[in-house]
């Protein structure tokens, strides 16, 4: 039987994604404000998110529709859409 994968897990682990793929400084998975807007707090734009939704759906085996993305502006909504995808 496996565990049920929480969102606060996928925060995590799109935290430590994102501090990976995008080279990221100064910041830790622990660390990273779930809540923070990416866009205008940290700078990341389309092709990044493009970088890291690659990489998260190889990981969770879903697919990001490119729709979507707009919408994807915070950690915790990323977390929140994968947690819907793989239910």
């Amino acid at each position: 039987m496996t565990a049920e994968i929480t969102t606060n897990d996928i925060i995590i682990r799109v935290a430590h994604v994102m501090i990976e793929e995008l080279k990221l400084e100064d910041v830790t998975p622990g660390t990273f404000d779930p809540d923070i807007d990416l866009v205008d707090e940290i700078g990341i734009d389309s092709m990044d998110l493009a970088t890291v939704a690659l990489v998260l759906q190889d990981e969770y085996g879903m697919r990001f529709d490119e729709d979507d993305y707009p919408k994807l502006t915070t950690i915790r909504l990323i977390a929140e859409y994968i947690q819907n995808e793989l239910s």
